[in-house]
């Protein structure tokens, strides 16, 4: 029989949510960071082709961020798979990266 020590499994629950929490706060920081930085570069190239300097083939560019999306999708899928294996520790993480996410 498995012997589960409480106080163990609190700490490893409460630390790994407690990093999660971090994690998931400085990940929408980042997220938010880029989405101005690439909002800005196509601003940026619609003025410039709109005043003939260069010519944006917008459908090659925009299917390009369509299979950076699938990749990002298989990724977190990986993830999570990995997280769901390490039960407690997964969900402490899992837990505080959805609130850290959520809060920032």
């Amino acid at each position: 029989m498995v012997e589960l020590d409480a106080t163990q499994f609190g700490l490893e629950v409460g630390g790994s949510g407690a990093l999660g929490f971090l994690i998931g706060f400085a990940a929408k920081k980042i997220a938010k960071v880029i989405a101005v930085i690439i909002g800005a570069e196509l601003v940026l190239f619609k003025f410039l082709e709109s005043r003939g300097i260069i010519s944006v083939d917008w459908n090659r560019l925009t299917a390009g961020l369509t299979k950076a999306r699938e990749a990002g999708t298989e990724q977190a899928q990986d993830w999570v798979t990995t997280f769901i294996s390490t039960a407690g520790v997964g969900a402490g993480f899992i837990g505080g990266f959805a609130l850290g996410f959520k809060k920032a």
